[in-house]
């Protein structure tokens, strides 16, 4: 069995036995191994900041590195909130780097997890204007900057 059907049952079976009447398919459509949770009532599994949402990916990920070592990490979703959050992360930063470019002072995101400032980092890699900053130090939350790029003299 692989290790993203192993995941899917366990989240079934997780959320089975907390009382929730879901659906857990494989989500294929992305690079990584995805399940997609699909109920009525989004808002109890993901909590007001998304934290259940978190807590839960955590869980099934741990089991599933407990039977199987070196097992990719599993995203989980519920009704697409991930997608849907991240899509909107993006918009917001593309609003910002608008702004830089326009005024071409240097302007910052609020503080954002690890999974999120590389979302943004990596979707403006390759911007030939702008370029993206974060404090290297250990805090969770970190601020992403945009600037504008030093043209070449």
């Amino acid at each position: 069995m692989e290790t993203d059907e192993i995941a899917r049952e366990i989240l079934d079976t997780m959320l089975g036995y907390l009382g929730f009447v879901v659906q857990v398919e494989l989500d294929m459509s992305r690079d990584e191994a995805s399940l997609q949770v699909l109920t009525g009532n989004p808002e109890l599994l993901i909590g007001s900041r998304g934290e259940r949402l978190d807590d839960i990916q955590y869980l099934v990920n741990r089991i599933v590195q407990t039977q199987h070592r070196n097992a990719p990490r599993i995203r989980v979703d519920v009704d697409h909130h991930r997608e849907v959050q991240e899509q909107n992360l993006i918009e917001e930063a593309e609003h910002l780097v608008e702004r830089v470019i326009h005024s071409g002072e240097p302007a910052k995101m609020p503080p954002l997890n690890s999974y999120h400032r590389r979302l943004v980092h990596n979707h403006f890699t390759d911007h030939p204007l702008i370029k993206t900053w974060s404090p290297p130090d250990s805090a969770r939350l970190k601020r992403i900057t945009f600037s504008l790029r030093q043209s070449p003299s």
